[in-house]
């Protein structure tokens, strides 16, 4: 579900298709990739039973040692604007945290205006290029925070 949901706002939003989220096979394995793993998770919002959004934190091949990227942070139109997302993103912080990350690392566009107002917001800091390995290459904007 979440995978719909992710293709869905590139889409709706008319971000790159190419070198990006949406066409990265990962996409539709999110349970795979996080299922048993002590230095991930992924959280999902849910409403009666039907998923509406979700986000989490993956240690991206290539990223130095206590840095972890924010993964698949999107959610269905209707849940935007709400401030779950801010929640959301607390929750993950927190959990990243607790982990033993130092850094948030998250990867975006200029279409995503309001996610990355988001993260200015809860203090990300823009970089000049990208960090690790995510496959992502069109994503032009990258951003940090320190936990």
């Amino acid at each position: 579900m979440i995978a719909v949901i992710v293709r869905n706002a590139f889409v709706e939003l008319d971000a790159p298709l190419v070198y990006t989220v949406y066409d990265d096979p990962r996409t539709d394995q999110m349970y795979e990739t996080f299922a048993g793993r002590d230095d991930a998770a992924y959280f999902v919002v849910e409403e009666n039973g039907t998923v509406l959004g979700g986000c989490g934190f993956y240690p991206t091949e290539g990223l130095e040692e206590g840095i972890a990227e924010v993964v698949k942070f999107y959610f269905s139109p209707n849940l935007r604007g709400k401030g779950l997302g801010k929640q959301l993103l607390r929750r993950v912080e927190e959990k990243a945290r607790e982990e033993g990350y130092k850094q948030l690392y998250i990867e975006s566009f200029p279409e995503f205006s309001k996610a990355v107002t988001l993260y200015e917001k809860e203090g990300f800091r823009y970089l000049p290029h990208r960090l690790g390995n995510s496959g992502h290459a069109a994503t032009t904007i990258h951003m940090i925070k320190d936990l």
